[in-house]
């Protein structure tokens, strides 16, 4: 059967999308660019776009341009990139002695930023014990959030629990800033009552430079109050071959909202009618922790942000059916409340995460800004107890329905529109607590 014509698809598309919202939102071309910018990013050419690797690097270029050519201005006062660095901690080796008894590696586990460690008996740390009749999994959790360098020594008879721990937390970390010295705790299996003891704990440390992708409309009448709208560009990279295909494309996972992103940016830039300045960011290394979201979130100031609207993963159906997306923490402000009012002449709906005991609302690029009261939210359809596709090769552009995100961009662009002008304000999030 041969391809439908690209003229055919695109009036297909528009009438569609007048069924939904009773008139054509994005232009002819927007939607067109809606499908080279999926296929683009999410192209075997950008190879997975690893944070860690050089693969990223094209993508993050092809953002750029885009947005250069929608006409933003860079975010990062010369250049569009956001760079900041991150720091990879791997362990190297695990040695101590205690009264000339040399412990097991098995039996050592270290915690902290240090990458190379010498303690002895004439150290000035903290020495405490776990006992016998502890709670082992709480005490090892209270010497955890030690604000001083501390020696643990821990009771034999929980050999089982403290391998296991150990074998958890033996993973490479990751580390913003890893010159902040933080306090160092190392657990000894041990009887032994220290009279002498040596302890040398070595890391590999790595330095990658990162970088998130923003541009700026600049707000007319109140420039410093801030909507920002994002999506993670990075994905996985280079998986186990299945068949022929190693690589992992993020179709989905989030070159959708990535694209959306951009169709947004393009729309309101055309429209040209925000009163609020508007952030369009495409943030690296969500895969790896959020780092970027994390990185960008606590540079900006939060009481200047007046929404977030998070686009993660928008290219198939949500359980609710077309012309739906949910809303993580829904009920955590009225920013979804706001945005269906925009949307009462369409048949377009905004529903509440339906995952709430998978915790999206705080495992998002929107959970730092969230955290600090802003109505931080992340928009989705993905179904996340059934997506086959997720984090493997498969979740490619072929799996994908066009029509889903740009129905998606629609909803959003006109969603949105009050608070762009200025009209609405939606309610803060509670703040957590530290």
């Amino acid at each position: 059967m041969k391809s439908a014509p690209k003229i055919f698809l695109a009036l297909s598309l528009i009438a569609l999308s007048s069924m939904t919202f009773g008139q054509q939102v994005i232009s002819d071309q927007q939607r067109e660019d809606v499908s080279r910018i999926l296929n683009t990013l999410a192209s075997d050419d950008m190879r997975g776009r690893s944070a860690l690797t050089k693969d990223i690097e094209p993508a993050a270029d092809f953002i750029a341009g885009e947005m250069k050519k929608i006409g933003l201005k860079p975010y990062a006062e010369e250049s569009f990139r956001q760079t900041f660095q991150l720091d990879k901690l791997s362990p190297k080796s695990n040695a101590a002695t205690i009264n000339k008894k040399t412990i097991p590696a098995e039996h050592i586990i270290s915690l902290g930023n240090h990458v190379d460690l010498k303690w002895d008996d004439k150290s000035p740390i903290k020495i405490v014990n776990i006992t016998s009749d502890a709670d082992f999994a709480q005490a090892f959790r209270e010497q955890s959030l030690s604000k001083e360098n501390t020696l643990v020594l821990v009771d034999p008879s929980f050999e089982t629990s403290f391998v296991r721990f150990g074998q958890m937390l033996s993973n490479p970390k990751f580390i913003e800033d890893s010159s902040i010295q933080k306090p160092s705790i190392v657990y000894l299996l041990t009887k032994e009552k220290p009279k002498t003891f040596h302890i040398h704990i070595e890391r590999n440390l790595q330095n990658f430079p990162l970088f998130n992708v923003a541009g700026v409309i600049p707000g007319k009448s109140k420039p410093n109050e801030y909507v920002i709208f994002s999506g993670h560009y990075d994905h996985i990279g280079i998986l186990p071959a299945v068949g022929q295909d190693s690589i992992a494309n993020g179709a989905d996972d989030d070159a959708s909202g990535v694209t959306a992103m951009l169709t947004l940016a393009d729309y309101y830039k055309k429209k040209n009618n925000n009163e609020r300045t508007l952030i369009f960011v495409a943030f690296t290394a969500e895969e790896l922790g959020m780092y970027g979201s994390k990185y960008f979130s606590n540079h900006i100031n939060a009481d200047q942000v007046v929404a977030m609207i998070n686009m993660e993963m928008i290219g198939k159906d949500s359980k609710f059916g077309p012309n739906t997306v949910y809303i993580t923490g829904y009920d955590q402000s009225d920013l979804g409340k706001l945005m269906q009012e925009n949307l009462k002449n369409t048949t377009f709906k905004f529903y509440s995460d339906p995952y709430i005991k998978q915790n999206l609302f705080y495992r998002s690029d929107n959970a730092v800004l969230a955290a600090k009261g802003v109505p931080a939210h992340s928009f989705s359809t993905s179904q996340m107890d059934k997506d086959e596709y997720y984090h493997t090769v498969k979740d490619e552009v072929a799996t994908l329905n066009v029509q889903n995100i740009i129905s998606s961009i629609e909803a959003i662009a006109i969603g949105a529109s009050g608070i762009v002008e200025g009209k609405q304000t939606p309610s803060r999030v509670e703040k957590l607590k530290d």
